[in-house]
């Protein structure tokens, strides 16, 4: 992980310390996000609520209420619990489209203890935005996110 990652997972890590309230902590991280990524359009979370995706807290324009699992980007990464990443979206089957301006996507499942919780979702209007690099560094987001007390308080199937 390279040292922005590195210095951003401080960042999350000392801003969520201590805070048991996982809108809160879901909300500064969003804004921690779009607030430090460059060329980034959106940043945000969707839960999992039975077999669909429910709009959390983010940064950006406005979105997508819900997304079923396996539909569009968010979908996709959720049904399989892997990272997604989409240099183009205009070329990805299905991709749902709640900004215009989003050229590129990256989506990581939250999981905590082999259960999906929900995804991290990052758009940028640049084409070919995200790299591996940008994958591995927010793997790490993930899981401080993952491993925060809070997560009870939300219906995780």
């Amino acid at each position: 992980m390279n040292e922005f990652y590195q210095a951003l997972a401080r960042r999350l890590a000392a801003l969520t310390e201590g805070c048991g309230v996982m809108t809160s902590n879901l909300a500064n991280s969003a804004a921690l996000l779009y607030g430090e990524l460059d060329r980034i359009n959106w940043a945000g979370f969707y839960l999992l609520r039975g077999e669909v995706l429910l709009l959390g807290p983010f940064c950006g324009r406005p979105a997508c209420l819900e997304i079923p699992l396996g539909k569009g980007v968010c979908g996709t990464a959720a049904r399989e619990r892997r990272t997604v990443v989409v240099s183009d979206v205009h070329e990805f089957p299905g991709h749902i489209a709640c900004d215009s301006r989003s050229r590129s996507e990256i989506v990581l499942p939250l999981m905590r203890e082999g259960r999906l919780l929900g995804v991290l979702d990052i758009d940028s209007p640049e084409a070919g935005r995200f790299s591996g690099e940008d994958a591995a560094g927010l793997r790490e987001i993930c899981r401080i996110l993952e491993d925060l007390p809070g997560w009870e308080s939300y219906q995780i199937l």
